[in-house]
């Protein structure tokens, strides 16, 4: 690839950055008709108690705008900005705010529902909050903050913000100086060539943004406004767009193909796809945290209701990339978004659902096996490019040999592709032999061989008969195949094999008949880590199994050599074939085993070396040490949860305890009576 945008060097310092808190008049009171919109105030004082108790202090925030939800002409106004301040005091350092739509008035557009920005709104804004425009700078870097109501606006301060802004530019691009820029209307939301809509600038001005955008000092920049979670580049440049801490901008629910829950005023309460953003800043590069506030509220005068899970992954600083997910399902989909009515009434708009993404990250997954389409269509493979300097890596699936297109017309390390996985019968395998070698040989790509089992007898089981694909070796056949499998990494054919492993079977003794098939044979191991219950129309939904089960995957993935972990699959099969609950459900949110995923990857990925404990324990499913780190792995009796202790190492008690399916410290009093360990003849 062209470039990396991984991180290197120290950690230097860290920075929030809120959007959207719509602040109301009064307390539970919103000009809005919806009821979601009331507690605004509640969501942001939790917010900005919760960045006043971080244990690492940042050095600043930034709110992008919508800060309040009374535009200026309302005479609420006033008392809405007195609210946000009063709400943002517990936070001792600075808190920079710039303006939304909310605050100014909207973009100068003549359909534009609502009143649109002006000079006298202006004037009320600059004297409750300072400047419109400004830059400041931390530890050498510089942080603009740009007025996008003025652009395109005609109005006199246009010209002086665009004047400031290029100038701006030319200073850091002179002094080498790092950039990071920061507003309310993002540039576009989709492609930079898309209409003007309620949710992007319009041109002239978009273009003249997009290339100061572009200029190679420019590290990233964020974007409120559209209330979502969206990411893409603007050449070098990292562009983020972020959430609101109050509501959802529910037109956009139309990703989702299932109806919003109950209770959620049409998805505009969906509360798991609020939150924030923490950056961290390194020496070169930074990382964006997602951070979630699902809704959490403090009442005035109240302390924290609850804190965010304490450990956080990126894939960007994520160490462990030898487990991930399958993503059978479409991970960087476009759709179109249906105009209802309310901002947007013409047309229709494109969207990419980014909402895949967000939960990869969160969970700092770097390694997906994807579907060959995804390498073939260019939308998905321009995606892949992009993820690829992030940090991610694919194993392209497909069924027989990779199609001449993928390999002819792609540059296969530019789209982060590590492995192909051919899936044939063994006799096909025998016939392609030459082939796969050749491709190992000119296309510097791996070749995991999946065996197709085209008799299984198991199907029918006297009065039923099913209809089903299987693909990869079993563990059982394992021993037939030593020969066989020898030769044909000793030929440079393949590079290892994908085995199946069913969630009935003991993972941990799957790992040792994996791991001594590739000490014997040498072939690299994919092992599929099946969700699917045991028939075609039996759904599995056993969350708390799944949690289990992704804990001791995580600690063998970063304890054994040889053999990569992937999970089938990402996001829950809620119809058709294998019904099954999964890392994210059909809304995009996170199921627990998403969350365990991320407190582990965050304690195993950090590039220190994990040891398993040898021998038995009754007290634990799992014993291991990160570097000098302790840990045991307990599950209840009933299976109902999985926790990770944290060991002192001297006396080996128990110093505090995480439940691993929500991510959050539990109480440790009387824990290990209840549990066991996880799998007997393990």
């Amino acid at each position: 690839m062209d470039f990396e945008l991984r991180p290197k060097g120290k950690k230097c310092f860290s920075f929030v950055v809120v959007a959207d808190t719509h602040i109301n008049q009064d307390e539970h009171t919103s000009s809005s008709p919806y009821a979601t919109n009331a507690l605004a105030n509640a969501r942001a004082r939790q917010v900005f108690l919760e960045i006043a108790a971080m244990p690492e202090q940042p050095q600043f925030v930034i709110h992008l705008g919508d800060i309040v939800n009374p535009v200026p002409s309302l005479p609420t106004f006033d008392q809405a900005v007195r609210h946000f301040k009063d709400i943002i005091k517990p936070v001792k350092v600075p808190v920079h705010v710039l303006p939304g739509n909310h605050d100014v008035g909207d973009k100068r557009i003549e359909w534009m529902p609502a009143e649109q920005v002006c000079d006298s709104f202006l004037a009320k804004y600059r004297a409750s909050f300072g400047d419109d425009f400004f830059s400041f700078e931390q530890a050498g870097l510089r942080f603009i903050l740009i007025n996008s109501l003025l652009i395109n606006s005609g109005l006199e301060d246009e010209k002086r913000q665009q004047q400031w802004l290029e100038l701006q530019l030319e200073a850091a691009g002179a002094q080498a100086q790092r950039v990071f820029m920061f507003m309310h209307y993002p540039p576009y939301i989709y492609s930079t060539q898309e209409k003007g809509n309620y949710d992007n600038l319009d041109e002239p001005g978009r273009g003249w943004l997009l290339g100061l955008m572009a200029r190679p000092q420019v590290e990233a920049v964020f974007a409120g406004h559209v209330h979502n979670f969206w990411y893409d580049r603007v050449g070098a440049s990292e562009f983020y767009m972020l959430p609101s801490t109050a509501f959802l901008r529910h037109d956009f629910s139309e990703f989702f193909r299932c109806a919003p829950q109950a209770g959620d005023e049409f998805g505009r309460g969906d509360l798991q796809k609020f939150g924030y953003a923490i950056v961290d800043v390194y020496e070169s590069g930074h990382v964006c945290y997602s951070v979630r506030s699902n809704g959490r509220s403090a009442e005035p005068g109240q302390p924290c209701s609850s804190q965010p899970m304490p450990y956080r992954a990126h894939p960007k600083v994520s160490g462990l990339a030898s487990i991930g997910v399958e993503l059978r399902h479409p991970w960087a989909e476009s759709v179109q978004i249906t105009s209802t009515g309310g901002v947007q009434e013409f047309g229709r708009k494109w969207a990419r659902n980014d909402y895949p993404l967000q939960a990869l990250w969160e969970m700092g997954a770097r390694l997906a096996k994807v579907p060959d389409i995804d390498l073939i269509e260019d939308e998905s493979r321009e995606r892949m490019q992009k993820l690829a300097a992030v940090g991610h890596h694919f194993v392209v699936t497909c069924v027989g040999m990779p199609k001449k297109k993928a390999l002819l017309d792609v540059n296969l390390a530019d789209a982060g592709v590590s492995a192909f996985e051919v899936n044939l019968t063994a006799q096909r395998f025998e016939e392609a032999a030459g082939n796969l070698a050749a491709i190992r040989r000119e296309h510097g790509v791996k070749i995991y061989y999946a065996k197709l089992l085209t008799a299984d007898p198991s199907q029918y089981d006297g009065t039923h008969f099913s209809h089903v694909v299987r693909a990869g070796f079993e563990l059982d056949e394992l021993d037939g195949y030593i020969q066989v499998i020898t030769q044909a990494v000793k030929d440079g054919v393949i590079d290892g094999i994908t085995v199946r492993v069913e969630p009935t079977q003991c993972l941990q003794a799957a790992c040792r008949r994996m791991q001594a098939f590739h000490d014997r044979t040498g072939a690299q191991i994919l092992a599929s880590l099946k969700l699917s219950g045991p028939g075609i129309a039996t759904e599995r939904a056993d969350d708390a199994a799944n949690v289990a089960s992704v804990a001791l995957a995580m600690v063998l993935a970063a304890s054994t050599h040889g053999i990569q972990f992937v999970y089938d699959t990402f996001m829950d099969v809620d119809r058709g074939y294998f019904p099954r609950h999964a890392f994210i459900d059909r809304r995009y949110n996170p199921r627990p085993m998403a969350r365990a995923f991320t407190t582990l990857m965050a304690i195993l990925g950090g590039g220190q070396a994990v040891r398993v404990a040898q021998g038995s324990d009754k007290n634990w499913a799992l014993r291991f040490s990160v570097g000098n780190d302790q840990y045991g792995l307990t599950v209840t009796q009933a299976g109902a949860t999985t926790h990770l202790h944290l060991l002192d190492a001297s006396t080996e008690e128990t110093t505090s305890v995480i439940d691993l399916a929500t991510g959050m410290f539990a109480s440790s009093q009387g824990l290990l009576q209840a549990e066991t360990t996880l799998a007997s003849g393990s």
